[in-house]
């Protein structure tokens, strides 16, 4: 229990009653004071809790405070009268037109007469401003104060659970300004800026209150539509929304004219969470772009991007790294004369634990776009580098290697120190190693692509260029890059020779690196007819399921202690059967 302290025996009040001492106490206090009766009335206030809208002397403290917070505030004085124990509440006091949050705490005390409660307020008007301005600046865009992807997620969720309920549908709206990039990178961010708040004005006035528009990031705003989902709805209100940004912008002195294009899905018909109805009408969304611009796309599977599975092979490919899962498969290039293995196609595998063999078109996409080929490349370089000692101590005779290297590997300001590590700890010479580049790779950057060309063939490494004719197929290129050999892609060899435009093409082929001191081989070669004719044209070299599939290097050893080719056939193929 609090009690006041003792006057001095010589005070001036030394002889007053204690609860005339405490109410002399009370204007002093900073914040609002009151001294209540354990029924909850007031006898005695502070200056600052009488300016309290309602107070009256002898009105009820509870009758001061919210409708919403009168019965937590009402339990508390019950608490503090009979246990004596101190209470902490927060409730609302009525202040004119607005409510003023007090923290209370209450506590019983001897008085000498029935107010034996006292509570002391303090204000929390700012610490709750600042609350709320942080919980504003956490679920909303800080440039057009709309909601952000939090808070839209937070509003689907709610959206979905009436849906359920009334069994009606809706839509989520993904908008995307078109050539807002034009803005930013020709008149700058703050123009930009003006312009995406412009723009969400106008959204925001096109839609209805029970809407919710977001702002999830760049020049892209989402919208959710509740009960809109017929066909008609859904052209009517994505209508008005493009037409509203096809209006000019006028900010700056600058008159600018953008558009907009719009992907739509809708609950329940494409998905029934929030994650994936605002990712498939990410997806509608660059289908709208890619095919066009300036369209309203409904979501269907078409326009999904990469599909879920390969999100978690992403995952699995880098354990795999450390589980070290990747594997070399060598496939034999034979003279196609003399039947004799000249070298071997490193070619890289995937031996999951479960999934087994993952083939290369899977796997390789998804190394390139996040980088990881250029750990996986460095490997394969350095580990053909050292295979190719053991393939020639086992001939007894040189052979080369060949490694195909990825657009991004190629540009990798690493490459070159890689491929001097793998020659070095190898103790390959340059010659032996053939490095197979796309036509793709050499036309991005054709200048920095004959820098570093220029610095292979220093090193006295060769290079060829893979799947030649279906790519850019520049002759320009033939002249301006060091280039060795050509390799004649699949699709040109497939169905020889009755394959007329096929054959003509190869015979071009032929000659042209004939008349360029170019060596050219042949992939995909499956029969002995297709070898047969590519022998008769002059093709140097051939490479395919005829002369061996992709094999791990002990087989490849084999391969090689048998010497030709006919080795690695299949009985029937090697007794003349098609």
């Amino acid at each position: 229990m609090l009690t006041p302290p003792s006057a001095a025996p010589h005070s001036p009040t030394a002889h007053l009653p204690p609860a005339m001492l405490l109410d002399g106490l009370l204007e002093s206090a900073g914040d609002a004071v009151f001294r209540v009766a354990p029924c909850g009335t007031i006898r005695a206030a502070g200056t600052r809790a009488q300016r309290l809208h309602g107070y009256m002397p002898g009105c009820s403290l509870v009758s001061l405070v919210h409708d919403v917070d009168q019965a937590a505030l009402r339990h508390a004085l019950d608490s503090a009268a009979t246990a004596q124990e101190a209470a902490l509440v927060e409730a609302r006091f009525r202040s004119g037109e607005r409510d003023i949050w007090f923290e209370l705490r209450i506590a019983q005390l001897t008085t000498g007469d029935d107010a034996q409660i006292l509570v002391i307020g303090r204000d929390m008007s700012a610490q709750h401003a600042t609350e709320e301005r942080l919980r504003h600046m956490a679920t909303h865009d800080a440039l057009t104060e709309l909601p952000n992807r939090l808070l839209l997620a937070d509003r689907i969720r709610v959206v979905i659970s009436n849906a359920r309920r009334s069994g009606q549908g809706f839509s989520v709206v993904a908008v995307g300004m078109d050539g807002f990039k034009k803005v930013n990178d020709g008149l700058g961010h703050p123009l930009g800026d003006a312009v995406l708040q412009m723009a969400a004005t106008r959204l925001r006035r096109v839609l209805r209150d029970s809407d919710t528009l977001a702002r999830v990031g760049g020049d892209e705003f989402v919208a959710v539509l509740p009960g809109t989902f017929s066909e008609a709805q859904i052209k009517l209100v994505t209508g008005r929304l493009m037409a509203t940004l096809q209006s000019p912008f006028e900010t700056g002195g600058h008159t600018i004219y953008l558009g907009a294009s719009i992907g739509v899905t809708v609950y329940p018909d494409h998905a029934e969470d929030e994650v994936r109805l605002v990712t498939l009408a990410d997806a509608a969304l660059s289908r709208a772009k890619e095919t066009g611009k300036g369209r309203v796309v409904l979501y269907s599977p078409r326009d999904q991007g990469p599909p879920e599975h390969d999100i978690s092979l992403e995952a699995a490919m880098f354990k795999a790294v450390r589980e070290g899962e990747f594997l070399l498969y060598y496939q034999p290039i034979v003279d196609a004369r003399t039947k004799v293995i000249e070298g071997f196609e490193t070619l890289m595998r995937w031996k999951h634990p479960t999934l087994g063999m993952v083939p290369p078109v899977r796997f390789i996409p998804i190394a390139e776009n996040n980088g990881l080929i250029n750990l996986l490349g460095a490997w394969a370089l350095k580990a053909a580098c050292m295979q190719i000692r053991q393939f020639q101590e086992v001939a007894g005779r040189e052979l080369y290697i060949s490694v195909n290297i990825s657009p991004r590997q190629f540009r990798s300001d690493r490459f070159l120190s890689e491929l001097d590590d793998a020659l070095t700890m190898s103790g390959a010479q340059g010659h032996q190693l053939v490095l197979e580049i796309t036509e793709g790779t050499l036309m991005v950057d054709p200048t920095h692509a004959e820098a570093v060309m220029e610095k292979m063939v220093e090193r006295n490494v060769r290079i060829a260029i893979d799947d030649f004719g279906t790519g850019y197929s520049s002759l320009a290129y033939l002249k301006r890059f060091p280039i060795s050999v050509l390799k004649i892609d699949r699709a040109f060899v497939k169905d020889l020779p009755g394959a007329h435009k096929d054959a003509a093409i190869c015979k071009v082929v032929l000659d042209l690196a004939r008349h360029l001191s170019l060596a050219v081989v042949a992939e995909g070669v499956e029969t002995e007819d297709q070898l047969a004719w590519l022998d008769e044209q002059g093709c140097h070299y051939v490479q395919g399921y005829l002369t061996g599939k992709p094999m791990p290097a002990n087989v490849a050893v084999t391969a090689l202690k048998e010497n030709l080719y006919t080795a690695l056939l299949p009985a029937d193929t090697r007794t003349g059967k098609p």
